[in-house]
């Protein structure tokens, strides 16, 4: 990861490269400041001439601007032409954040390389390969002529009287025909989305919250309004407010939320704040998206607003990439009755069908408990990991800005978080930095950690290390 000089091309060339390639992948954002001269050339053991000639290539490739006295910062999008006769201005688009991609890419790792802290998804190690192997030879002992075929439009009947069943035990009554299976979670949140907005539309989400989410309904053109998330759920007073600023014509349509351990705080919903938000939303009309993406690592009592709710104007979303495998991208959305045809018209157009294998391998699980059991399991190995990250964090001078639940932990490292994400990726570690979590970009000195991916004392040592060549954010 250091720059080489052996070899074939000069030091100020591989410097310029590796800063132009963070642009492109937006690992920089536009806007934000490269290190100083001083402080670069120290990081990376070369003269400050060396530095100064490095920023010059960037500047001649137009990827950053000189501003005087103050530095070297990247050059944001080319701003688009205004529109011209006979032309509507574009729909207003939010702010993408800096890397919600990054940490995407960051999940197809080969097999072997080493956990990444930023990233969101379980060490291979703790899944169950022999039980994924057993369920696809069990089904595919069973499959006839409709193999052959696509898949029902809704997703397998067997699979959705399965999730039925599963989701009572969170208090929620769906019948088999109030459920649509996805392509995973993502893509049913996208099903939703479609459905239910246009470009240009206003979605109320949390913050901080899925950096992905931002980036999805940005690209969909749509409005986001980020609601402050607590311990206990959404700033009620602030998301009454933010409704109510409004134009009748632009009145929020959806809030998209996480009730259970979310992301990234692992702070649930309290009972009082689901009765709220439920008011809230029924005073203005407003449909609730509940993802519950981490629901097999929390406890099942833990209160859904789909199930306080009824599925009146709620839509509850969740998949099984976080506890079985993340390359069985099986998702589904519960749904109120009157909903569930747009939802599946929606769907057809995006995929046409959903895998009939995957879904009938799911379905085994579930009827098995083997699904219960593996879940189990991992949260055992869960809770031993927090508690060893925890101590881990602390030693090290971290402290944690939300109580340590579930998969995610929300650490203040003391420090601007984008330019500490910059020296730990020299150092090889990709880290989530607090900004990515923001629907418009702010400097923080948060980031999210993955409980079962820092249990290593050498990533403690790295940040650490990281820590002390930065200013303290003011």
């Amino acid at each position: 990861m250091r720059l080489s000089r052996q070899a074939d091309s000069t030091l100020t060339d591989q410097l310029a490269a590796r800063f132009a390639e963070r642009i492109r992948q937006r690992l920089l954002a536009p806007g934000a400041r490269l290190p100083s001269v001083r402080e670069c050339a120290r990081r990376h053991e070369v003269s400050p001439t060396t530095v100064v000639a490095a920023y010059d290539q960037l500047l001649a490739q137009g990827l950053v601007e000189a501003r005087a006295q103050r530095g070297f910062y990247v050059r944001g999008p080319v701003a688009e032409s205004a529109p011209g006769p006979g032309r509507s201005a574009p729909a207003p688009r939010s702010p993408v954040p800096i890397s919600a991609t990054t940490l995407i890419r960051g999940m197809f790792q080969p097999p072997g390389a080493q956990p990444m802290p930023g990233l969101g998804t379980l060490p291979a190690e703790w899944l169950d390969q022999p039980l994924l192997a057993s369920a696809m030879r069990k089904v595919s002992a069973q499959l006839g002529r409709t193999a052959l075929q696509y898949g029902e439009p809704a997703g397998e009947q067997r699979l959705r009287r399965a999730l039925a069943s599963r989701l009572i035990e969170h208090g929620i009554s769906a019948s088999p025909e109030q459920i649509i299976t996805t392509v995973g979670a993502t893509h049913a949140l996208d099903v939703v989305t479609r459905t239910l907005c246009k470009p240009g539309d206003t979605v109320l989400v949390d913050e901080p919250g899925w950096s992905v989410e931002y980036a999805r309904l940005a690209a969909l053109g749509m409005r986001v309004l980020p609601v402050p998330r607590g311990p206990d759920g959404p700033d009620l007073a602030t998301m009454q407010r933010l409704i109510e600023a409004q134009p009748a014509s632009a009145r929020p349509r959806l809030y998209v939320t996480v009730s259970v351990l979310h992301n990234p705080t692992g702070a649930s919903l309290s009972l009082q704040s689901a009765h709220k938000v439920l008011q809230l939303a029924q005073a203005h009309d407003l449909a609730i998206v509940e993802d519950d993406t981490y629901a097999h690592l929390a406890p099942s009592h833990l209160p859904r607003l789909a199930a306080l709710d009824a599925l009146d104007r709620t839509l509850y979303v969740s998949g099984f990439s976080k506890i079985l495998t993340p390359s069985w991208r099986v998702g589904y959305i519960a749904a109120p009755a009157r909903l569930v045809d747009r939802l599946i018209d929606t769907k057809l157009l995006s995929t046409l069908t959903t895998p009939s294998m995957t879904e009938l391998a799911l379905a085994h699980c579930l009827e098995q408990g083997l699904l219960r059991r593996h879940a189990e399991r991992v949260q055992r190995l869960l809770d031993a990991a927090r508690g060893r990250s925890v101590e881990l964090a602390q030693a090290h001078g971290c402290r944690f800005a939300a109580d340590p639940r579930g998969l995610f932990g929300w650490v203040d490292t003391g420090v601007d978080t984008e330019r500490l994400a910059q020296v730990m990726h020299d150092d090889g570690w990709l880290i989530a930095p607090g900004a990515l979590f923001h629907a418009t970009h702010r400097p923080t000195n948060l980031m999210r950690i993955n409980f079962a991916t820092t249990q290593d004392a050498r990533f403690w040592q790295a940040l650490q290390r990281a820590r002390e060549t930065l200013q303290p954010l003011s």
